[in-house]
This record gives structure tokens, C-alpha cells and sequence, in this order.
């Protein structure tokens, strides 16, 4: 990893008609427009579904890293979040963010452990932890009888 602090950089631009393009360095452009809650066409990526999007990839990247690091053994993890705006005080903010992951375990792996990763993922996603609005993990963490996970772990 890089010291700190880190910059990271998007580019944005729209004519007054357009989709916006976002635009970082060697990604992908990404072509976003207004949810259909706000009058846009509601079949594009918006500045609210990246942000819940942001949440769920961090929590999964986070968790993926402690994992790694603590050498448990597991087989998927999807995660789903629900992202709550609303308006408080004539401002229109998040007013939560509700986390559903579900982790798959191969059989013999450790459950206990597990659901402390999966609450040490939530308390430390670098995403969750720069928002005001506070996120709320609900885990569900299935062993799947007969499925082996990889036996090598990389440490970083």
C-alpha cells in the first residue's frame, strides 16, 4: 500500500442534454444520468446508485482484505444494500445505509470468526467511515456441505 493521503480523481462532463460522463484516468468511462426519482430516465448509474454501489463494493473489498489476513477460508460473499434519502432539515441527504451480506463457507471453516470479520468489515469500509449517514450490517452466513475453498491464502 501507498502512504497516505491518497488522491483519487474523476473527471465529469455533460452538455445540457447528456448523460454525464465520468472519467478516471484508465477505468472505464462510466455514463451516468438523474434516477427516475428525480425525473431522469432511471435505466443509467446515478450519483445515488454509485454511492449505495460504493458501499457494497468497499464492505466486500474490506472484508475480502481481513479475510486474506486472517487466513479464513470461505467461498462467496454477496452483499446487498439498501440506501435510504430522505429529507431532513430542507437538506436532501442519506439517512442510512442497510448492509445484507451473505457469506458462503466451505464446511469446517470458521463461523465465529467469520461474523467478526464480516462486523470488522462493516466498522472499518473506508466508505461507511467518511459518510454521515450510518451504516447497519444484517450478515447471513451459509456452509455449504461438500464445497472446499481454496487451501493457499496470500498474506499482504
Amino acid at each position: 500500500m501507498q502512504p497516505f493521503p491518497h488522491r483519487y480523481q474523476v473527471t465529469a462532463a455533460a452538455d445540457p442534454s447528456s448523460d454525464v460522463m465520468l472519467d478516471s484516468g484508465g477505468a472505464d468511462t462510466l455514463s451516468t444520468a438523474s434516477p427516475a426519482e428525480f425525473g431522469g430516465p432511471g435505466n443509467r448509474w446515478s450519483p445515488e446508485t454509485m454511492l449505495v454501489g460504493a458501499v457494497a463494493n468497499c464492505f466486500i473489498l474490506t472484508f475480502r482484505s481481513l479475510a486474506t489476513y486472517s487466513r479464513l477460508r470461505w467461498l462467496s460473499l454477496t452483499c446487498e444494500v439498501d440506501g435510504t434519502l430522505d429529507r431532513l432539515e430542507r437538506v436532501t441527504q442519506f439517512t442510512g445505509f442497510a448492509i445484507r451480506a451473505v457469506l458462503r463457507l466451505p464446511e469446517g471453516a470458521n463461523a465465529e470468526q467469520a461474523h467478526r470479520l464480516l462486523a470488522r468489515a462493516e466498522e472499518t469500509c473506508l466508505v461507511t467511515a467518511s459518510l454521515k449517514a450510518p451504516a447497519h450490517l444484517d450478515a447471513e452466513i451459509e456452509v455449504v456441505r461438500g464445497e472446499r475453498a481454496p487451501q493457499e491464502l496470500a498474506v499482504p
